[in-house]
C-alpha cells in the first residue's frame, strides 16, 4: 500500500498505460478496457481527490460498465448483416435468380454462363433458350427448375 499511496493519483494513470500497453501485446480488447477504466479513475481522483478505498470502488465500477458496454458492442457488431452475406457462398447467392440457358439441360446436366463464371446446372432436360430458376446451390451444382416465361 505504501507505493500506491506514494505515487498518489499517478498510480492510476500509470496503471492505465500499462494495461493499453498489454493491449498491444495480447490481442483481445480485454486489457483496453481496463486501461480506460484506469485512465478514467485517475482524472476522476484528480479532480475529486478520492480516499484510495473510493478510488478502488471506482475502478471496479468502471471496469465492469466498460467490459459490458464492449460485450453489447460487440454482440451487435456480430449480429449485424454483413454487406456480402454470400462472399464465400458464391452460388447461394443465385437462388431464387432466373437465367437465360445458352446451352440446353441434357440428361439433368447442363451449364450456363452467369457474370464471368460457367455454373453446371442439374434439372429437367429443357432446350437452349429456355429460361431458368435456381432453386438451390449444392456447391458449384446450380438446380434449377423451367420458369413459365
Amino acid at each position: 500500500m505504501s507505493a500506491f499511496s506514494a505515487l498518489g493519483v499517478w498510480i492510476w494513470f500509470i496503471l492505465g498505460l500499462v494495461l493499453l500497453g498489454a493491449e498491444v501485446a495480447l490481442p483481445g480488447f480485454f486489457m483496453l478496457w481496463l486501461g480506460v477504466a484506469a485512465l478514467a479513475t485517475g482524472l476522476i481522483t484528480l479532480a475529486l481527490g478520492l480516499p484510495w478505498q473510493a478510488e478502488f470502488i471506482v475502478f471496479g465500477v468502471l471496469s465492469v460498465a466498460a467490459l459490458v458496454v464492449w460485450l453489447r458492442l460487440a454482440k451487435q457488431a456480430s449480429e449485424a448483416p454483413a454487406d456480402n452475406p454470400f462472399l464465400n457462398r458464391r452460388a447461394a447467392g443465385y437462388v431464387g435468380r432466373e437465367f437465360l440457358l445458352e446451352e440446353a439441360i441434357v440428361r439433368g446436366a447442363g451449364r450456363v454462363r452467369i457474370d464471368d463464371s460457367v455454373w453446371r446446372l442439374a434439372g429437367p432436360d429443357l432446350p437452349a433458350g429456355s429460361r431458368v430458376r435456381v432453386t438451390r446451390a449444392d456447391g458449384g451444382l446450380l438446380h434449377v427448375e423451367a420458369t413459365g416465361g
